[in-house]
């Protein structure tokens, strides 16, 4: 299983003239029959990015735009038995402090890379900053194209 950071996405929707864009789109053509995953940190990112161009009811449509049309997966953090401010205190604050601190990572990219740490399966964190997250995730993380290289 592959997740796919914030970042691809912008590209693929709103930079259609960078560089990166032949690659980014040959990347999501090949990982869509994979069913990769993102997590909802990454989709209130990309339609928070998004909103400023997009307009309101094709926003409200991201389901069929987004989810579908690349056969996404948003992973969700699990409510374990505990009180729900256990809960969110944990999800929002703990886990994401203790990669700030121990990792040196920006809040929302401390959220994200936590949240798919704790999802079994995930075989690669597919980002175009990956210098952002080499080496301080378990997880491999790659660029599109080192993706693309490793599939050959």
């Amino acid at each position: 299983m592959v997740a796919i950071d914030t970042d691809v996405f912008i590209i693929e929707f709103a930079f259609h003239r960078d560089s990166r864009y032949a690659v980014n789109a040959d990347f999501l053509a090949a990982v869509r029959e994979s069913h990769p995953v993102i997590t909802i940190y990454n989709l209130m990112e990309i339609l928070g990015q998004l909103s400023f161009n997009v307009p309101p009811d094709q926003l409200s449509q991201w389901r069929l735009w987004l989810q579908e049309a690349y056969r996404l997966t948003v992973i969700w953090p699990t409510i374990e038995v505990q009180a729900p401010e256990v809960f969110f205190r944990d999800e929002m604050y703990n886990r994401p402090l203790a990669k700030m601190q121990t990792q040196r990572m920006a809040f929302l990219d401390a959220l994200i890379v936590s949240l798919a740490e704790r999802v079994p399966h995930i075989e690669a964190f597919v980002t175009w900053n990956a210098r952002h997250f080499r080496d301080k995730t378990p997880l491999a993380v790659l660029t599109p194209p080192e993706f693309l290289s490793e599939l050959g």
